[in-house]
């Protein structure tokens, strides 16, 4: 079993607060597609030339070594049912954080992260980090 890496664990590793490194140890970790688009987002979104740019060679050496779990028809059919069910149960959760716990729940991996609303997706194994 591995560990899918939310947006919010990734930030604190960029920002020297997380080493993902020494909390993984050895176990398989990944990103969804949508936390890629994310991090890329928050990247462009810096006003500032040189935060921006080192922001974004920061991310490409991520992408360099992190796999990146593609948002295809398998998680799709999984978000979907995630949608209903929430849905249903009167719970909220936004549209890509939906996408990263579908992707976690696709591949049967934990998720790594700083947000407590995943907390709320039954089935889904949350890692604080």
């Amino acid at each position: 079993m591995g560990v899918l890496l939310d947006t919010s664990v990734l930030i604190a590793a960029e920002r020297g607060e997380l080493d993902l490194r020494e909390t993984a140890g050895d176990t398989e970790i990944a990103m969804a597609a949508v936390t890629a688009h994310e991090l890329w987002r928050g990247a462009g979104r810096l006003a500032a030339a040189v935060p921006r740019m080192r922001a974004e060679r920061w991310l490409e050496a991520l992408l360099d070594l992190l796999p990146v779990v593609p948002y295809d028809q398998e998680v799709a059919r999984v978000h979907a049912a995630l949608w209903i069910d929430l849905s249903r149960r009167g719970l909220t959760l936004g549209p890509y954080d939906q996408m990263i716990a579908a992707t976690a729940l696709h591949l049967d991996f934990d998720l790594a992260t700083r947000d407590r609303a995943f907390v709320r997706v039954p089935g889904l194994t949350v890692r604080s980090w």
